[in-house]
C-alpha cells in the first residue's frame, strides 16, 4: 500500500525517521565517550543531542501514524506496525526519561540517565527492524499492490535452510 502522507511522491515517515534514529543514535556514541574521556562537554552534547532526537521522533510519529491507520485490519503489516509504533513511545520515553533524569546537571549524567538511553538504543534497533520490516519486506508506503500478508524476513532464512524434500 502507498503511503497515504506524501511528499513529493515520497512517504514523509519515511524521510523523517532518520533524524530521531541518528540523534538519539549520536546520544549514545557521546555519552560512551563521555564515560571513556570523563569529559562534561561529552555529556552536554548527548544531552542536546537526545532533546533533539526526541523532538524530531515526535514529528515523525504523526506520518507513520496516518500511514498504520490506512494499513487494513487483520493483516500482519498491521500488527507488525502496532508493535513498531509501542516500541518506539517505549524508546521515545526512555530518552524522554534519560533527558529528564539528567536535566539539573547534564555535564555529569547519573548511571540511571546511562542506562535509560542505552535501554533506549537498544530498543530502537529491533523498533528499526520492524520498520524495515514493514518498509522491505511488507511494502507499507511502498506500492498499493504490496503483500501485506508476508512472512516475516526471517522465517526465509528458516524455510532457505532446510534440505529440498521432493
Amino acid at each position: 500500500m502507498e503511503s497515504k502522507a506524501r511528499l513529493l511522491g515520497h512517504p514523509i515517515h519515511q524521510m523523517l525517521v532518520v533524524f530521531p534514529l541518528g540523534l538519539l543514535g549520536a546520544s549514545v556514541v557521546f555519552d560512551l565517550l563521555h564515560r571513556g574521556m570523563d569529559s562534561g562537554t561529552m555529556a552536554l552534547v548527548a544531552h542536546y543531542l537526545i532533546a533533539g532526537g526526541l523532538i524530531a521522533g515526535l514529528v515523525a510519529a504523526p506520518f507513520g501514524t496516518i500511514d498504520w491507520l490506512a494499513i487494513p485490519k487483520g493483516t500482519r503489516a498491521k500488527s507488525v506496525g502496532a508493535m513498531h509504533a509501542v516500541g518506539n513511545v517505549v524508546v521515545l520515553a526512555l530518552f524522554a526519561a534519560s533527558w529528564f533524569v539528567r536535566r539539573d546537571a547534564p555535564e555529569t549524567p547519573s548511571v540511571l540517565a546511562h542506562v535509560l538511553s542505552f535501554g533506549g538504543a537498544f530498543l530502537s534497533l529491533i523498533t528499526a527492524w520492524l520498520g524495515g520490516e514493514l518498509v522491505d519486506r511488507l511494502g507499507v508506503g511502498v506500492a498499493d499492490d504490496a503483500n501485506l500478508n508476508a512472512p516475516s524476513s526471517l522465517r526465509k532464512r528458516e524455510l532457505a535452510s532446510r534440505p529440498n524434500l521432493p
